[in-house]
């Protein structure tokens, strides 16, 4: 998920393009709260600040905001990837700015927590929510309206495409030294798909 710091030491590093799919949950919120016209406040539910994974997908959703948006970041809130945390910062900001219009969860158990709080606080539908990653309870909050999207890592291709990258560099191949297992942004319209079936877990 983060790569290590001497690239001397792997031939090939795999994983999700965490900037691209920040960027991409950016493009998303701000097109479902109204286009890049559309002003008003939005808020990032963060997990571990300077992580790799945080820098890349938080930072690309933040500077994608800023630099193609009118809308304004009323703060980052860091859950530690602790989900009873995460609820808690997400209904102490609802309550903060009843007029949020949108909110970004960034990794699994920060964007379940966001969504069991705008359960509990009626805020279904009012606002656009965005998460990160797809276990069953972020699933259960697109179909049911809560979250807007999720965006969710390829399981399938870090397996596959990792797979073929060993078998690649054992006949002597060159490798990409980074490698993209790529991301599939779910909701309500295509959570049955075989595309969205094929990384939700």
């Amino acid at each position: 998920d983060s790569a290590i710091n001497d690239s001397s030491l792997y031939m090939s590093f795999l994983a999700t393009n965490n900037r691209s799919a920040g960027e991409l949950c950016a493009q998303e919120l701000i097109t479902r709260v109204g286009g890049p016209d559309k002003t008003g406040k939005i808020a990032i539910m963060s997990y571990v600040a300077g992580v790799g994974s945080e820098i890349g997908s938080v930072g690309g959703f933040r500077d994608y905001i800023e630099a193609n948006s009118k809308l304004t970041n009323v703060n980052t809130y860091y859950s530690n990837a602790e989900m009873i945390t995460a609820m808690n910062q997400t209904t102490d900001v609802l309550a903060a700015n009843p007029d949020l219009i949108g909110i970004f969860g960034a990794n699994e158990p920060t964007a379940v927590g966001m969504g069991r709080a705008i359960k509990t606080k009626v805020m279904s539908g009012k606002l656009v929510a965005i998460g990160f990653d797809g276990d069953q309870n972020l699933q259960g909050f697109i179909k049911d309206g809560t979250l807007q999207g999720i965006a969710v890592q390829s399981p399938y291709n870090m397996g596959y495409l990792g797979v073929k990258a060993a078998l690649d560099a054992m006949e002597g191949k060159k490798l990409d030294k980074d490698i993209d297992t790529g991301i599939v942004f779910v909701t309500k319209d295509n959570i049955d798909s075989t595309e969205a079936k094929q990384v939700l877990y």
